[in-house]
Order: structure tokens, then C-alpha cells, then sequence
């Protein structure tokens, strides 16, 4: 790639390298470029005011409340969205899921990657159909538009034009150095369109945060293949990491040193609490240093004090009544939701092998409903389970109805069955799940641990 010298747009003197039809909109204070008008746009000039392939280059400062955006070939000329650029998220808007680095509507970033007094560099390549983000020198984003982006679902286009800084609040971020270089065009492989790439599509259209949050680095699954994968699919990750009681982390120790070797990578770290010891095998600073914390109710002991693991046969055995079987599974489901500091409820309505061809009677609504009031009550989100393809549309609409969250999980056991969360994407298709029906950690919600956190230990 044949790369062109840098060009300095700003460096903390003047405004000579952009526009604004309002003067006095933005300006140069103390070396800081800096938005006083909401919405106000300032476009590049010159050199950099037709763009196609380059390479740009900011040190930003964001402060808590601020937001602002980037667009890159835009037409001052032009408001159609479809028309006018494509957007890349300097700092979010309150309440919003995409945080700095998200290409909007393509690639969003869920994950705050930076503090709200903290300098980052933000980095952007375009260069024919390719975009890629970094920040802080991590790759966040890796797009390729489809060779036909209408059929694939995508309104926004690649093609040519301007660079333009917005401000969309009171507070602007502040810039104290910005800088670009043209590069040659590169060819990039196509990526693959099927169903699953157009749901996918049609959900960051929508906003419905599209994150795959019960992800497990096992068999040899490593996290750069994670990030990788995510990258292409449009799917953002929680790494999850099994607590309990015979399993790979049962102590505070281990617990920090996993969250702590995700270092700054834009994943989410959770706890998944196994077994209904764990309450007793950690403290509330080990719990509280995940992103979020979820169980399920595959683990429990029956009236007869005979402790089973649901997804063993030879641990549940014989199941004599399965009405009686049902009802002290729906009862110490309820009594987790109500009882354990959890954020999300996951392989939801699962049923040992011995039962589950017999699920659709099992699960009378009256059962179900139990268990969604329960949810609802303690506002425990409800995940759609990719692998065993759980719960039913029938519990989803009575979820969605008594007010719960949901949230996307493939609950892989390695590489070969990581897949796209193509159960949860139907399930928001058939059930009509809209963006406000999902939880995001970190995005305005309390977390269960900071709501029940007296349950463990000290």
C-alpha cells in the first residue's frame, strides 16, 4: 500500500483546514478544538475535503455526558441518511448502547473502552470497501460493505467526500490533535450474505444491541479468534468463565486474575455462577469485578436432599412423576431469581433429556409465568439460548409482556460451536423484540451485586 505524508488539521493554533456554517461554532482554546453549538457541523477543507481512501488520525478527550461523532464522505450539501456519510461514535450519548469506536448502524461497540477524564486516539482507515476503527491501538472494527449493500440490508454506502466533526450535546468531547494521509485502495474479500448477516443488519439498524454475552474460551478457543469472529460477524462477546464448585475458577484469586487477563479487550467479562454454593466460595469484590453475573437452574437438589446436574443422565436418573419433577424445578428456579445477586437467567426452561421431548405440556403457562414474575420482580433478563434453542416464543411474549429484559446467548463448548445466536435473532423477529427490551451491561442499570451484594460473603 502506497501511503501519502500526514497532513496536520489540527494542532492547536486554528481552524485552517475546516468549515462550519456557523461562525464561532467551533473554535481553538488553549490547543483544544472544542464545539459551542449543539449539532453544528464542521467539515474539512482543502486538501481533505474530497476523500475516498485514507487513513485519519485524533487524540480525543470525552468527558463524562459528552457525545459526539465523526462521518467521513460527507456532503455538507446532503441530509439523507442513505447519502450523507458514515458515522463513527466518538463518545456516547447517555442512555446510547454505542460507545466510542462503534461504526454506527454497522459495528457498534458496546463496551466503554476508556475513562471519562482519559485522552484516547482514535483511528480510522477507509480504503475501498474496508473500514476499520482502532483505539488506543485496538481493533474494533473490521467492515467490508457487501458487493450489493441493499440486498445485505445496509442503507449506508461507502463512496467519497468530506470529513465531519459533530457535537450532539452540551458538553463537546475536546480534540488536541487531528491528522489524515490518503492511502491507495486495497481489495477486500467479500464477506459472506445469508440470513443470519441480514438479521444481524437489521438489528443494529433497529439499535437491538446484537452481543453473543455467554461466550466460553474452551477447547482451545482463544480470545483473539473471539475478537476476530466478532469482528466479522457483526456480533459483539461476554466471556464467560464457569464458578463453582468443581469448576475451572472456585475461589477470589482465580476469579480477579481472569477478569484481569482480559486486560482492555472489547469484551465483557462474566461470572457464570455454577451450582448454588457459590454465594459461600466468593466475595462481593471478586463478583463485583465482572460486568455481569448469571446462572441457571441445572443445578440443585431434590426434595430428597439428592444434589443433580440437569444435563447428566445419570445424575437425574429415573423421573417417576414428572409433574412433581416440574413443580421443585420451577420452585428453585424462583427461589435463584429472588435469592442469588444475578444479572441474567440463562438456558432458560431447560429440561433434563429424559423429559424434554415432553416440554410443550411441561411448561404450562402457569409454570412459566412463575418464573417470568419472578424474573420481572428481581430484574434478572431473560436469555435467548442459542444451543438448545430455549425458551419458547410462547415464554418470550410472556416475558416481553410482564416487562423483562433478554439478552443473546450461544453457550458454546469451543470453537466449532460458536456460532451467531441464529435462535435469538429469529426469536426478536417472531416475538417483535425492540432495542428497549434488551439489557446491555454497563448501560444504565444497576447491576444485581450492587442491588443484593449483602448475600455473600464479605
Amino acid at each position: 500500500m502506497n501511503n501519502h505524508d500526514w497532513i496536520e488539521l489540527f494542532d492547536g493554533r486554528n481552524l485552517e483546514h475546516w468549515h462550519s456554517d456557523e461562525v464561532d461554532a467551533w473554535s481553538a482554546v488553549d490547543g483544544l478544538l472544542i464545539c459551542r453549538k449543539t449539532g453544528v457541523q464542521l467539515f474539512s477543507t482543502g486538501e481533505a475535503e474530497t476523500l475516498r481512501n485514507f487513513e485519519l488520525e485524533m487524540e480525543v478527550l470525552a468527558p463524562l455526558h459528552s457525545a459526539g461523532s465523526l462521518r467521513f464522505h460527507a456532503r455538507a450539501a446532503e441530509s439523507s441518511e442513505a447519502n450523507n456519510g458514515l458515522e463513527v461514535v466518538i463518545s456516547a450519548r447517555q442512555g446510547d448502547h454505542c460507545q466510542a469506536g462503534s461504526l454506527r448502524g454497522l459495528r457498534p461497540v458496546y463496551k466503554r473502552l476508556v475513562g471519562e477524564n482519559e485522552w484516547f486516539t482514535l483511528r480510522i482507515a477507509v480504503s475501498g470497501k474496508s473500514v476499520r476503527v482502532w483505539l488506543n491501538d485496538a481493533l474494533l472494527v473490521d467492515y467490508v460493505e457487501p458487493a450489493r449493500p441493499a440486498e445485505a440490508g445496509t442503507r449506508r454506502c461507502l463512496g467519497e467526500g468530506a470529513i465531519a466533526l459533530c457535537c450532539s450535546s452540551e458538553l463537546s468531547p475536546r480534540f488536541r490533535a487531528i491528522r489524515l494521509r490518503r492511502l491507495s485502495e486495497i481489495v477486500a474479500e467479500q464477506p459472506a450474505v445469508d440470513e443470519t448477516y441480514r438479521r444481524v443488519m437489521a438489528c443494529h439498524r433497529a439499535g437491538i444491541p446484537v452481543i453473543d454475552l455467554h461466550v466460553h474460551l474452551k477447547s482451545g478457543l482463544t480470545l483473539e479468534q473471539t475478537l476476530a469472529k466478532s469482528r466479522r460477524d457483526g456480533i459483539a462477546h461476554g466471556i464467560a468463565v464457569n464458578c463453582g464448585k468443581g469448576f475451572p475458577v472456585q475461589n477470589d484469586t482465580a476469579a480477579l486474575e481472569f477478569c484481569s487477563g482480559l486486560g482492555r479487550a472489547p469484551v465483557f467479562a462474566a461470572m457464570q455462577a455454577e451450582g448454588r454454593e457459590w454465594m459461600q466460595m466468593f466475595s462481593h469484590r471478586a463478583a463485583a469485578s465482572f460486568d455481569y453475573i448469571f446462572t441457571d437452574s441445572m443445578t440443585w437438589s431434590d426434595n430428597r436432599g439428592r444434589r443433580m446436574r440437569l444435563w447428566i443422565p445419570g445424575e437425574v436418573g429415573e423421573i417417576a412423576d414428572p409433574d412433581e419433577f416440574m413443580e421443585t424445578l420451577v420452585a428453585r428456579a424462583v427461589a435463584i431469581l429472588e435469592g442469588e445477586p444475578i444479572d441474567i437467567y440463562v438456558n432458560p426452561t431447560f429440561l433434563p433429556a429424559v423429559l424434554a421431548a415432553d416440554y410443550e405440556r411441561l411448561w404450562t403457562e402457569s409454570r412459566m409465568s412463575r418464573v417470568i414474575e419472578a424474573a420481572a420482580r428481581n430484574q434478572v433478563a431473560i436469555e435467548l439460548n442459542d444451543l438448545y434453542r430455549l425458551p419458547s416464543a410462547q415464554f418470550v411474549r410472556l416475558a416481553k409482556a410482564a416487562g423483562c429484559k433478554f439478552t443473546l446467548g450461544t453457550n458454546n463448548t469451543g470453537p466449532d460451536d460458536l456460532r451467531r445466536c441464529e435462535y435469538g435473532l429469529e426469536t426478536i423477529e417472531r416475538c417483535g423484540l425492540a432495542a428497549g427490551d434488551f439489557f446491555v451491561p454497563g448501560c444504565g442499570e444497576c447491576k444485581a451485586i450492587e442491588r443484593k451484594g449483602h448475600l455473600l460473603q464479605e
